[in-house]
């Protein structure tokens, strides 16, 4: 089993159907107001670097790292297909983007993630290596289905 992660084009059609099911999800679990995944169109900017996880050639997980200033990204689309869940897949991403940001510079690596029960092994994951509740940030609302976490990303650790 070959796994590696490497930039991607959200556009491509393994991807695609990847993305579509990831803002499916969101949709159904999120109130309209409070779905701030981007579709392809918003993850084909300057200020996203977008990648995927695959194994053997299929994707299996995206995820994006979004610029918000010289010492800020974000982390975005963070997703694992279904039947890939529990293999490792979205902590590797999540690891992967964390050391980017590092080596970009970033000081801080923020993300937006719902509080409801279906989200509950995201935030578990984001905890587990060091993302913290925070106050919402850029254009994020308070909201109750929403809740904000951050880390201070340490150089060369």
């Amino acid at each position: 089993m070959l796994r590696t992660i490497a930039p991607d084009s959200p556009r491509s059609d393994d991807v695609r159907e990847l993305l579509d099911a990831h803002l499916h999800l969101m949709k159904g679990t999120s109130p309209p107001e409070d779905v701030h995944a981007l579709d392809i169109d918003g993850l084909c900017v300057p200020e996203i670097s977008f990648f995927s996880c695959r194994v053997d050639g299929h994707p299996l997980g995206v995820g994006a790292l979004k610029h918000l200033t010289a010492s800020h990204a974000e982390l975005k689309s963070m997703h694992t297909a279904a039947g890939a869940r529990g293999q490792g897949i979205g902590r590797a991403m999540l690891e992967f983007l964390v050391d980017l940001a590092r080596t970009r510079g970033y000081e801080r690596l923020s993300l937006e993630t719902g509080t409801m029960a279906a989200f509950e092994p995201a935030r578990t994951l984001y905890a587990s290596i060091g993302f913290a509740p925070c106050p919402p940030f850029g254009e994020y609302p308070d909201s109750p289905n929403s809740v904000c976490m951050t880390m201070a990303l340490a150089h060369g650790t």
